[in-house]
């Protein structure tokens, strides 16, 4: 599922191509995501601009015009949000399409899997949207007393903790273990385990991590691409995720993996002791 760096990548490469744009139309496939379309919600587009293009935790955001709402997009495992011609064929599963009125082009969501979805909120669903998806602080902006609290005053793994969104938002299962890593934390150890300064540790391995893959425009191992079938690169600099019996890149002992909170976990059980 793509991770906060990947989503950022999409948001990075679509804004610049839909700001000021007008929408024009709605057309679907027949097939449904993981939020039922409301068939009200094709009233509401038409003639609406796109003002601003963020992201939240994995959450992809479309500010409208049109007061009171905006659309909110979640990629799930497969999905892709790119503007076409409309002269270009539609690739295979594309599911949601916005007729853009300049350029001839079209804003298309493509699922697969079809774990994602498409959706339209008002202003006062959307204010409510990061309670109502648990979402915790973005990673950027955890504070020292706030991040460390949440991990120390938990019996959960340091794993688990990392994935829980309202912990922290947009980290997930390849972000978690590498984050782990560079602050040299074993998965398995339990939140109330920490001092200060191994809290604060990984709060700044985190976004170290989280930089360093934005820059590479996130991890493509399978079905992450943007734009134009554009790739990440950070999966080349991976220390821990998928390394499976590979050496330490710090010790070079072998990469464990175990299964932990659901998810496969990777670590050097010499560094991350």
């Amino acid at each position: 599922m793509p991770e906060l760096p990947e989503v950022e990548t999409v948001v990075r490469s679509v804004k610049p191509l839909l700001l000021g744009r007008t929408l024009v139309n709605i057309e679907r496939s027949p097939f449904t995501l993981r939020t039922p379309w409301q068939p009200a919600w094709n009233r509401l587009i038409p003639g609406c601009s796109i003002i601003d293009v963020t992201r939240r935790g994995k959450w992809i955001l479309l500010e409208l015009s049109l007061p009171q709402y905006r659309l909110i997009v979640h990629l799930g495992m497969t999905g892709r949000l790119l503007v076409q011609q409309k002269s270009t064929a539609r690739p295979a599963h594309t599911h949601v399409i916005f007729g853009l009125k300049e350029n001839n082009e079209e804003l298309r969501y493509l699922d697969p899997r079809r774990f994602g979805s498409v959706t339209i909120a008002r202003e006062t669903d959307s204010a409510r949207f990061p309670e109502e998806e648990q979402l915790g602080p973005e990673p950027f902006d955890l504070t020292v007393k706030g991040f460390s609290e949440s991990l120390m005053k938990s019996r959960r793994n340091l794993k688990a903790l990392l994935l829980d969104q309202s912990v922290v938002a947009g980290v997930g299962n390849i972000y978690a273990d590498e984050s782990l890593f560079e602050a040299r934390l074993h998965p398995q150890r339990l939140g109330t385990s920490l001092n200060a300064k191994e809290a604060t540790s990984l709060r700044k391995a985190i976004v170290k991590v989280l930089r360093r893959a934005i820059e590479s425009k996130g991890s493509t191992i399978s079905d992450f691409y943007f734009g134009n079938d554009e790739s990440g690169s950070y999966q080349d600099e991976f220390r821990a995720y998928g390394r499976t019996d590979q050496p330490c890149k710090r010790c070079r002992k072998p990469i464990t993996r175990i299964r932990l909170a659901g998810r496969s976990t990777h670590f050097c059980d010499h560094c991350q002791r």
